[in-house]
């Protein structure tokens, strides 16, 4: 193995030997990239990081093999206009914010939104209105909304001027999009589906209806959480009337860096015809079915798996077996086994389009291992939030955002608003956001969490002053 002075290098280095890596990229590090993609990277990375030449321009550029490149992609996808991005659907989203909604306008969001959409709020002093999802007790999860709760909201929220749905979840749970965005375009109010984790769902009919056929107005895909791309690669697709194209250009123009890498767009541009093509979409079939035959393995070896709708994310229950699934995971990764999104109560592991064909033995080889190294405690019974269905901030997001603060103990923070983001990452879903007040019932919630996420959450909060 090479030895390298700089730590970072160093630090790649020595992931040279992997173990048992069940996390994003999607790719599997390296395994599942398309063929295209490995010829163009066998000639040596650097050969092709290469600026925004005449030749090549760049995704707000009318000519060039960039701007044909999003041409071909919005008619892979159905799409009006589709842009490639280079700081992942995070930067992707706040631009879809900042082009859908000027400042002041409201947004319906989901509570289990992710914080890079938090932050194009402050950025653009949107106002966001806060709606709680089905919460399931058994699994600690909470789920797309159904229709009848969305017909719900928005009767109860007043005017809206967008409407953000997650779909899919982290852990694989798809929301009925179809009928929600009917709903949602019955009174006249566009949508933005945060589909980062969910592009491949149009390679495959077994799998649930993708964003744009089921009828948003926008889509952000990442194409490393569930394309096989480079990381950092993200798609934005737009479809439809209710949405300018050239505001949300404006809104790229903001985010977006002014060099993006032609190597990165050049993996999402090809993870993207993969998906499209017959080849890989008989490699998404087969990663499928040695996904199922995975889960059916773990399950037979008593392993709990929870449901969901992607058999790409496994998620295994850990509350049975009395282990902190963060704790767990630590053991796992000193056994050479790195998972994708620990909680307290579950570990999701991401499987990629070519799942290993002896991994599941591995893996619950390893969480036996893991299992012995970790002392049982006993965990609490699921506790759904005390929060309310539809809730508004208390004081605005950008001024608790930056607003003079003060940093308290967190049993000194009740009645008071809160001036941070508590968001243990990942999955970097918000259990509080800057604005709301702490009341009792969350106070004593939230020291409760604060229990289950060791290191995650801490014993102080940033408070506003007064």
């Amino acid at each position: 193995m090479p030895r390298f002075p700089e730590p970072l290098a160093a630090a790649l280095a020595s992931h040279s030997h992997p173990g048992l890596s069940l996390h994003l990229p999607l790719h599997s590090r390296g395994r599942g990239l398309p063929p295209s993609l490995r010829q163009l990277l066998r000639r040596g990375a650097g050969q092709w990081d290469l600026p925004e030449l005449p030749t090549i321009g760049g995704p707000l550029e009318a000519e060039g093999a960039v701007a044909e490149a999003q041409r071909h992609l919005a008619d892979s996808w159905g799409a009006q206009r589709s842009w490639f991005g280079v700081n992942g659907a995070s930067g992707l989203l706040q631009a879809a914010l900042l082009g859908a909604l000027r400042p002041g306008q409201r947004l319906l969001c989901p509570r289990n939104l992710h914080r890079s959409v938090l932050h194009g709020l402050v950025l653009h002093d949107l106002e966001p209105v806060l709606f709680s999802p089905p919460f399931e007790p058994h699994s600690d999860l909470w789920l797309p909304p159904t229709p009848a709760l969305m017909k719900q909201l928005l009767e109860a929220a007043g005017e809206v001027d967008l409407v953000l749905l997650v779909s899919p979840t982290y852990q694989g749970h798809a929301a009925p999009l179809a009928a929600l965005i009917r709903l949602c375009h019955g009174r006249g109010i566009p949508v933005l589906v945060d589909e980062a984790h969910g592009a491949h769902f149009r390679g495959s009919t077994s799998l649930p209806l993708d964003a744009l056929a089921a009828g948003a107005d926008l889509v952000v895909q990442s194409t490393h959480k569930s394309l096989p791309g480079l990381g950092q690669g993200a798609l934005l697709h737009l479809q439809g009337p209710r949405v300018d194209p050239e505001r949300l250009e404006r809104g790229l123009a903001l985010l977006q860096t002014s060099s993006p890498s032609s190597l990165l767009m050049a993996s999402s541009a090809l993870a993207s015809a993969w998906l499209h093509g017959t080849a890989g979409q008989r490699a998404l079939r087969r990663g499928l079915d040695q996904a199922r035959a995975w889960a059916e393995q773990l399950r037979r070896q008593g392993w709990r798996l929870s449901r969901n709708d992607d058999p790409l994310r496994l998620r295994i229950e850990t509350r049975g077996l009395q282990r902190n699934g963060l704790l767990l995971d630590a053991a796992l990764q000193s056994l050479g086994v790195v998972g994708e999104l620990p909680e307290p109560t579950a570990i999701t592991f991401c499987l990629g389009w070519q799942p290993q064909r002896c991994g599941a033995r591995h893996l619950s080889h390893a969480l036996r291992a893991a299992c012995d190294a970790v002392p049982a405690v006993p965990l609490p019974a699921a506790e759904q939030p005390p929060l309310p269905l539809l809730g508004r901030l208390e004081t605005e997001l950008r001024q608790a955002w930056y607003g003079p603060r003060r940093h308290l103990p967190l049993q000194e923070c009740l009645n008071r608003v809160i001036a941070e983001v508590i968001s243990p990452y990942p999955p970097g879903i918000p259990l509080l956001l800057p604005g709301e007040r702490l009341d009792a019932a969350r106070l004593d919630w939230l020291q409760r969490q604060a229990q289950l996420w060791p290191g995650r959450i801490g014993q102080r909060l940033w408070v506003l002053e007064g």
